[in-house]
């Protein structure tokens, strides 16, 4: 692949940039269990993994349950401080974003004060700068290509040219759905025992990849 055919990088955060998705799904399971809610840990993955906290509260919303209107507030306070406790970079992200000369950004299902905390607590910040965009700055969350529009917009780059680094399903969705090239990444922690390769392909990925040392390999 010609690395020159992409004038933008765009990475997820949770899973991509930082190993969070067991810690904020676990977060999720045990905030929706003081609510009455039962959910494991796999059916979190399964069902929310890359999805913002609207879409949960839209998902139980379905199904006739109404979840407390402090339900954000608690989720989010729970997960900033598992994040702050115990939340790593993903192994070899620094190397490859040191390496990158092309302009790149980071485009999240998160809100803003939960992609800066994982960047600070990981000390990503410097890569990244303003750089960053968030389901907040759009109408529509992923699987939706809006996020992903945005930040190409905003970086003055053409979806065609953009490229996409995702750790989900419903993320690789909304990158295709926008036009762009799309890379799945299966090597955070909650593809440990699950088919990253099957999942990510499946959702229409155009490449996955299971190390960030390979992020350039065989592309």
């Amino acid at each position: 692949m010609d690395h020159g055919q992409f004038d933008l990088i765009i990475f997820d955060c949770d899973g991509v940039l930082v190993d969070s998705e067991l810690l904020s799904c676990q977060c999720l399971s045990d905030e929706l269990s003081v609510s009455g809610i039962s959910l494991t840990l796999a059916q979190a993955l399964d069902l929310f993994l890359g999805r913002s906290t609207s879409a949960v509260t839209q998902h139980y919303l379905v199904l006739g349950q109404t979840l407390p209107v402090d339900f954000p507030l608690r989720l989010k306070s729970r997960v900033l401080a598992a994040f702050e406790k115990a939340l790593r970079p993903v192994l070899d992200v620094e190397t490859v974003l040191s390496g990158l000369r092309m302009p790149y950004c980071v485009a999240s299902s998160s809100d803003i004060d939960r992609v800066a905390l994982s960047l600070d607590v990981t000390g990503l910040r410097a890569h990244f700068g303003d750089r960053i965009y968030t389901a907040q700055m759009v109408r529509h969350g992923k699987p939706a290509p809006d996020l992903f529009l945005h930040a190409a917009e905003q970086m003055g780059a053409r979806p065609a040219r953009t490229l996409v680094i995702e750790d989900s399903a419903s993320g690789v969705q909304a990158g295709k759905s926008a036009g762009m090239t799309v890379w799945g990444f299966a090597g955070g922690s909650h593809y440990r025992g699950r088919d990253g390769q099957a999942i990510l392909s499946g959702a229409g990925a155009d490449r996955v990849f299971a190390r960030m040392l390979d992020f350039w390999k065989d592309a």
